[in-house]
């Protein structure tokens, strides 16, 4: 019974081409009729497919998406889209293209919109739950909390810590997300934002550099001081459509040491980071905080607002970024620790993870790492880079001791 549906259906098909091709002089009305024929055919095959033709094969898959997509929870979702249109196959595609990742455990998947996150919440919350250490977007909320002076101890030694950084994201409400949105949604993301910026004062005052009118040579400048993104060649970013238009409406805002930098539209539609050299992660996350309000108040007041629910804390792209968005990370040197077969457990028990200091593709160099918080939702933007501070003196302590020929020990695992 289905493949003579499926058989009549493709004779249909040819039909209606052919006839478009036909009377493709005839009136605009007869045509678009035919384009509204042909729409619908194609979606009849589509449900007499059913959802079990459609769904992907996820058998050697290792991210969260993949452990929690079931053929029911598909068959349930797959027609659905938010109302910006975007669908449960386009949110998925990064997962079903990607594998596994040779250091992580990825999320697999994408959100298109703000609405995404409620409109797959089917899928969307086992991920979440999964990829944010048993955090339960159904039942729990999350705190909000930019009070910079109650970290301590946040100060490294420097011959160990080379640079500090904090960077968190987010998005304007109303406009669709990097892997959705149009070219006129991502220019206006520019726009908004970079009037915004223009209102920033003292030391957090600076200029807009468009990509678009960059030389090669100053592009590439930047990206090797780790002060600006490149094109997208990750597949993680690729195969979610991030990388569209390169590079347009795309660039970086910083201030004029290059302490306060501010990325727009390449993962999500912005990214804030504060950075210096050196170890004093207290003065990283004092300029966080200040600049990130005050980043908050000025696109208020153009009359626009950042994604937020109590649920889900701030809304990007990547659900792995939920919350706070927040990434305390350091380029640290670890020569002894990172040969120890203990270091991933550490790490692990820390809620700490490594990568190289090339980003979240690379491999480290030589025994210097990028390790930074691993978790972003459910706790506090205090609470979070607390626990770099925390963990890093703990490596650094660790790495003292092997040094020194002394035996280590693998902390007990973290608790809230």
């Amino acid at each position: 019974m289905l493949n003579w549906k499926i058989g009549l259906h493709a004779c249909v098909l040819r039909m209606i081409g052919q006839s478009i091709s036909k009377e493709c002089s005839t009136s605009g009305v007869t045509r678009l009729y035919h384009v509204w024929l042909l729409y619908n055919v194609m979606s009849s095959v589509k449900t007499a497919l059913g959802a079990s033709a459609e769904y992907p094969d996820l058998r050697k898959h290792n991210n969260c998406m993949a452990s929690h997509l079931t053929p029911a929870i598909y068959a349930k979702l797959v027609d659905k889209t938010t109302p910006n249109g975007y669908s449960l196959d386009q949110a998925i595609q990064t997962g079903v293209d990607n594998p596994g990742h040779p250091f992580i455990k990825t999320v697999g998947m994408v959100a298109g919109d703000e609405e995404s996150y409620e409109v797959f919440a089917d899928l969307l919350d086992p991920v979440i739950k999964e990829r944010h250490n048993g955090y339960d977007p159904q039942i729990m909320t999350h705190p909000t909390d930019l009070d910079s002076s109650k970290l301590t101890s946040g100060n490294f030694d420097e011959r160990y810590v080379l640079s500090s950084r904090v960077r968190t994201g987010r998005s304007i409400r109303g406009l669709s997300l990097p892997p959705a949105c149009t070219r006129a949604e991502r220019r206006e993301v520019e726009r908004v934002v970079v009037d915004a910026l223009a209102g920033l004062k003292g030391d957090l005052a600076g200029t807009y550099y468009s990509l678009t009118h960059m030389t090669d040579q100053e592009q590439q400048q930047l990206i090797d001081d780790h002060f600006l993104f490149d094109k997208p060649v990750s597949p993680l970013l690729t195969c979610s459509g991030m990388a569209r238009d390169w590079p347009d409406a795309r660039g970086i805002w910083h201030n004029n040491t290059k302490t306060f930098l501010i990325w727009i539209n390449e993962e999500d539609h912005t990214r804030v980071i504060s950075m210096e050299k050196g170890g004093n992660m207290k003065r990283v996350f004092d300029r966080f905080c200040t600049g990130l309000k005050e980043v908050e108040r000025l696109i208020q007041e153009k009359g626009w607002e950042f994604m937020w629910n109590e649920r889900l804390g701030y809304i990007l792209t990547c659900p792995s970024n939920l919350g706070t968005g927040l990434r305390a990370g350091v380029h640290v040197n670890l020569p002894k620790l990172s040969k120890d077969p203990r270091f991933a457990k550490i790490l692990d028990n820390l809620r700490l993870q490594k990568r190289g200091t090339g980003g979240v593709d690379t491999a480290a160099v030589g025994s210097t790492f990028d390790i930074s918080n691993l978790d972003r939702l459910g706790q506090s933007e205090v609470q979070l880079v607390q626990t770099v501070v925390d963990g890093v003196n703990y490596l650094i302590d660790c790495e003292k001791k092997l040094e020194k020929g002394q035996d280590i020990k693998i902390p007990p695992p973290f608790k809230k």
